[in-house]
């Protein structure tokens, strides 16, 4: 396979968990991958649906890994919901279910905590989640909240198997409240919008690299980038006759771009 187009790209936009971690251990071929940016000038953004994570917490748990990477160089779907909600309602109100990095990304973005009558019910996926929560949730938008969530994954890959994420989470307040939540994180262009203006490219200058179909494959398509499927995550050859599109290129893992075969 021919990757001279793909090296020349000036911009690399990556998924992190399958394409440069599983769990809390780093995939093969990733420090050389790192390497093979810095090396090279390339400029790079690790964008992550998961929003529990600041870009500093996961700057650490990266530098935990061996790799010294700059907070700037992460963006969760924590902060493209913020950004969002920040256009939309300028000094809004929100109540937030989800881990400390979503709270954190509201705050950054001037809301205000409020659980008596917010703008925006504002949804990540947590392992605290309780009865009590989605029953305020639920109330609070049928009182006219409207319902956010960071993003629509259904399932996350964990240490110790497939487990519930933020769509599979939600769904209890969309059933009760016969609303939609309107997801911003992948596949929402909107977000891929946000990664091109952070790195302060055009998409012709950019590659996405994900190991989802679903969300960083259809988010790179749907925006008009090149397309790269790394199989050292959840998707497999045999996936791929699941879906009605195909990606650009289909590696093996992020080190064959660097060279390694």
């Amino acid at each position: 396979m021919d990757l001279s187009v793909l090296r020349n790209k000036k911009n690399f936009i990556c998924d992190m968990d399958g394409v440069i971690y599983h769990g809390n251990q780093l995939i093969p071929h990733v420090k050389e991958f790192i390497s093979w940016l810095e090396e090279n000038n390339k400029e790079y953004l690790f964008l992550t649906n998961g929003s529990g994570r600041s870009p500093r917490e996961l700057a650490q748990k990266l530098e935990r890994m061996g790799l010294n990477i700059g907070e700037e160089h992460f963006y969760t779907s924590a902060q493209a919901t913020a950004s969002f909600l920040q256009s939309q309602c300028p000094g809004g109100s929100a109540y937030v279910i989800g881990e400390p990095g979503l709270t954190y990304a509201m705050y950054e973005a001037g809301f205000s905590m409020n659980d008596v009558n917010p703008d925006y019910v504002v949804f990540g996926a947590t392992k605290a989640l309780n009865y009590e929560q989605i029953e305020k949730a639920s109330r609070l938008v049928m009182s006219g909240a409207k319902l956010i969530g960071t993003n629509s994954d259904l399932t996350d890959p964990s240490e110790s198997g497939i487990v519930p994420a933020c769509r599979a989470l939600i769904s209890p307040i969309e059933l009760t409240t016969g609303r939609k939540a309107y997801y911003v994180g992948k596949p929402n262009p909107l977000m891929m919008r946000h990664a091109l203006k952070k790195l302060n490219c055009h998409r012709i200058d950019a590659a996405i690299i994900g190991d989802r179909m679903d969300t960083d494959i259809i988010a790179g398509l749907e925006t008009e980038m090149d397309t790269v499927l790394v199989l050292s995550g959840v998707t497999s050859l045999q996936d791929l006759e699941k879906f009605p599109y195909r990606p650009k290129y289909i590696l093996n893992d992020v080190g064959v771009i660097a060279g390694i075969e």
